[in-house]
């Protein structure tokens, strides 16, 4: 397959051919950096790792060279990074039992640029010839302005395939901003308990990362245990670790909703049902009349 990018980087850990290993995917995630698909993706991670039926191909889109850096790696140089993190997205393909790994190098500022074109047609590409049933990637709300570049460049590239090859689900996972507050109609449940070992080592491959300064292996399992707990206010808990995301599905459905249209049924939706609860519970707020205001003259 010939990429746009020329540093992109096709990696199949077990060693059989790209069109093999893309048309046995059944899972397919797409991030914008290295190790963002650990984050958002380890829903469909595990459920190939488990089951010999499934198989998961994970897509980065850019190269990661703008990453933080401290420590051991406080001198290391853009060009330098770039292979490093590389290497890491091949390790943690290599662990998780990757079908196949595309990291396909591109610079943050050139997925956000309004041409971002180039990207569109690699994702089209890629989802043409593996035709995933499950489609991971960023949800639209996401606070990582490169992390929402990705999830529109996915909507566009999905929406220029015939509907028949278009993915079964396509979920927006939580990576820099949490999605427990969606509307539950809107809110999907993933549940990613039981592999505790297995998520520890897919995150601590990206070394440059938590040397770096930013400990994402701690805060990624600490959110996803949080998650499970604060599911339901009045149950025990029914799941050891989960993941939020938003169903993308009806975006490419072929009656698609704009995405405008879709974001802001969501916050009006939200906003409703606050103020509702608001509005039951408005006595609270009242002031409680004292004894002995009304003296007679």
């Amino acid at each position: 397959m010939k990429l746009n990018v020329k540093d992109s980087d096709i990696y199949v850990p077990d060693g059989i051919s790209l069109e093999k290993a893309l048309d046995r995917t059944t899972h397919l995630g797409v991030g914008a950096h290295p190790d963002d698909l650990e984050v958002l993706a380890f829903h469909g991670i595990i459920a190939c790792y488990v089951n010999p039926d499934f198989w998961f191909t994970g897509v980065t889109c850019t190269n990661g060279s703008g990453s933080p850096r401290q420590g051991a790696y406080a001198g290391v140089s853009d060009k330098e990074m770039i292979k490093i993190r590389r290497e890491e997205q091949r390790e943690a393909s290599r662990l998780g039992k990757y079908s196949s790994m595309l990291q396909l190098g591109y610079q943050s500022s050139a997925i956000k640029s309004s041409n971002a074109n180039s990207l569109v047609n690699d994702l089209e590409k890629i989802l043409a010839e593996a035709r995933p049933q499950i489609l991971y990637t960023h949800n639209p709300l996401d606070k990582h302005a490169t992390h929402t570049a990705v999830c529109l460049a996915v909507l566009k590239a999905v929406r220029l395939l015939p509907v028949s090859l278009r993915p079964e689900k396509i979920l927006g996972c939580e990576v820099w901003r949490d999605l427990d507050w969606l509307p539950e109609k809107h809110k999907v449940v993933l549940d990613v308990g039981g592999h505790r070992e297995l998520e520890s080592s897919l995150l601590s491959a990206f070394k440059s990362q938590i040397a770096g300064g930013k400990r994402y292996d701690l805060a990624v399992s600490g959110r996803r245990l949080a998650q499970a707990t604060f599911l339901d206010t009045h149950r025990p808990d029914r799941l050891e670790s989960a993941i939020y995301a938003l169903d993308l599905t009806p975006l490419v459905a072929e009656k698609a909703f704009e995405l405008k249209t879709f974001i802001e049924n969501i916050l009006e939706e939200f906003r409703k049902s606050v103020e509702k609860q608001l509005e039951n519970l408005t006595g609270l707020l009242s002031s409680p009349q004292k004894k002995g205001n009304n003296v007679k003259g």
